[in-house]
């Protein structure tokens, strides 16, 4: 098991620099919750993803529209309903959602912030379907989601460079995307 204790340090200082509602952040998790929310899932959590709902705040902080709750909590939509709406929605047609893939945030525009959850990585995935073609609407955003976050934290993600109007290199495609979309 990894300690996540550096990086949930970051991300909580981090997190008080930025613009918080008044209310402050949605209350942890307790392990029985997630246990609820991955028995609903249909698979585990990726580690530290878990150690953040449990051990720091059930979403709400973040970068641009900030991470979803699990469940329940405050925030407008929950990671574990926009899963199951997007597996039971899409399914059998060519936009079908990839099984064990975890929407997180919002980037507007129906585009998504997902973690894989079974990579053992965490990697980031970007789900960018405006474009019109489902086998061209996944990107890995980062390799991994403690690298994820430490863009985050350390204001050097993707999103920051966009918004400084920098040219961004092309995020690479998923190649997993339509075989576990067939699962």
């Amino acid at each position: 098991m990894t300690d996540y204790a550096s990086i949930l340090a970051d991300i909580a200082m981090r997190a008080d620099d930025d613009a918080l509602p008044a209310d402050g952040l949605p209350a942890r998790l307790s392990q029985r919750e997630i246990d609820r929310a991955e028995r609903q899932l249909g698979f585990g959590l990726h580690p530290l993803l878990k150690a953040i709902y449990r051990d720091f705040a059930n979403g709400g902080f973040g970068p641009e529209y900030r991470l979803f709750s699990l469940t329940g909590g405050p925030t407008s939509e929950q990671a574990v309903d926009s899963y199951l709406r997007a597996r039971s929605g899409y399914a059998g047609t060519e936009w079908a959602w990839p099984e064990g893939v975890l929407p997180i945030m919002t980037w507007g525009c129906g585009m998504y912030a997902c973690v894989d959850c079974r990579s053992a990585e965490g990697t980031v995935l970007l789900f960018e379907p405006n474009p019109g073609d489902p086998d061209a609407a996944w990107f890995v955003d980062s390799p991994s989601l403690l690298e994820w976050f430490e863009h985050y934290v350390n204001d050097t993600g993707w999103w920051i460079k966009a918004e400084e109007g920098e040219d961004l290199d092309e995020m690479p495609p998923w190649p997993e995307s339509r075989e576990r979309a067939a699962r």
